[in-house]
């Protein structure tokens, strides 16, 4: 029976794999285990130890803290299995994500900084 925290790893990898454009499979081959071992840890039926908590976040360009973002909320508020993907199903926030990583490093960060100083001003306002 998974846990709250099964489930929201899961949820957590299924969400950074989406926007990274990566099939199960691709994911899979870039850790070295089979697709169907990523859909048991993205639907919370398989723990995912530490070790491979590691590799996977290698694999996403992610810390594993990305992972663990979040979980006192989820686990406060059980319904968060319908709040915490919501953002991510707006096709614009996909196309948005996507665009944003295709650009170098240097344009994302002059990116990032422009979209927190716009929210910044926002909040002055």
């Amino acid at each position: 029976m998974p846990t709250d925290i099964d489930l929201h790893l899961g949820r957590r990898l299924r969400i950074r794999r989406r926007l990274m454009c990566l099939t199960q499979e691709n994911l899979a081959v870039k850790v070295g285990i089979r697709f169907q071992q990523i859909q048991k840890y993205e639907c919370g039926s398989n723990r995912i130890s530490a070790a491979r908590l590691w590799q996977l976040a290698k694999a996403l360009e992610v810390s594993v803290t990305y992972f663990y973002d979040g979980l006192e909320e989820a686990i406060e508020r059980k319904d968060d299995a319908t709040k915490g993907g919501e953002i991510f199903s707006r096709r614009e926030t996909l196309d948005l994500v996507q665009a944003y990583y295709q650009l170098g490093e240097r344009p994302r960060r002059r990116l990032l900084d422009l979209a927190k100083s716009l929210h910044a001003e926002g909040d002055a306002a």
